[in-house]
């Protein structure tokens, strides 16, 4: 009988909810739910950032490469054929190579 005041009491005043939703909102509402979401929040702006920055890094890298060091290794590779094919003509013609 007692229950059924309590019930009716509750239906009432408009609070249905039942232990697991209070103690849902309770649990959502807690300072550790809040820091818990603002940590998460904050690494992943945090990453999303830094694979900006590598991603910018890594085409600076890249177009730096293509500007600087591909020239450097065809002109060596252009010296390298240039003393060999000089060698080859000195051994064919008698002469020592110079060295």
């Amino acid at each position: 009988m007692a229950s059924q005041s309590r019930k009716a009491a509750a239906i009432k005043s408009g609070n249905e909810e039942g232990i697991l939703a209070r103690v849902s909102s309770t649990v959502s509402q807690s300072t550790v739910v809040y820091h818990g979401k603002k940590a998460a929040s904050n690494s992943a702006y945090f990453t999303k950032r830094l694979v900006l920055s590598t991603g910018k890094a890594a085409w600076y890298l890249g177009t730096s490469f293509l500007v600087l060091a591909v020239p450097f290794f065809i002109t060596y590779d252009r010296e390298q054929q240039i003393t060999e094919m000089e060698m080859q003509n000195a051994s064919l013609l008698g002469t020592p190579p110079a060295k």
